[in-house]
């Protein structure tokens, strides 16, 4: 009488609604002295994979004898609309990123140190400047001015 059963794969989606996935009829020889025994088999089914979210749901499984049903407690899925993303290409960015800041610094630091060079080049002054820092620029204006006074009239009195 056990011998003889099916199987049915199904899910129960979000709103209740019960979708078949397939059934299996089974016919099982019972081996000689095993007879009134409890015997365990198992089966295994794959799902193909998801094609969409709405796959989203609780799978079971259910054994169907004659007048018997027995259903398994099933076993929920959340199916997403992404799967695996490879992470690889972020060390491919970070590379090149790194790249890129280290030649616009590499190109800043050029820049900072030929207008510095050029600098030293305008400033004229009796005495010989290697290249001027930020306050000596100033000193050496003021030196140039008080050797020559008449060259800029006096500033107007504050009112």
């Amino acid at each position: 009488k056990y011998t003889k059963f099916l199987i049915s794969y199904y899910w129960i989606n979000s709103l209740g609604q019960e979708t078949s996935i397939c059934n299996i009829s089974k016919h099982i020889d019972i081996p000689s002295g095993q007879e009134n025994k409890t015997a365990t088999r198992s089966y295994i089914h794959r799902l193909e994979p998801l094609e969409s979210t709405s796959a989203t749901g609780t799978y079971y499984c259910k054994v169907k004898w004659d007048d018997i049903q027995k259903r398994g407690n099933g076993v929920f899925v959340l199916a997403r609309g992404t799967g695996h993303t490879d992470t690889s290409s972020g060390w491919e960015m970070l590379i090149t990123l790194t790249t890129v800041l280290a030649a616009l610094s590499i190109t800043a630091t050029a820049l900072l140190l030929w207008k510095r060079k050029a600098m030293c080049h305008l400033v004229s002054c009796p005495e010989q400047v290697l290249c001027p820092r930020r306050n000596q620029l100033n000193i050496l204006k003021e030196k140039v001015e008080t050797q020559l006074p008449s060259a800029r009239p006096p500033p107007p009195p504050p009112p």
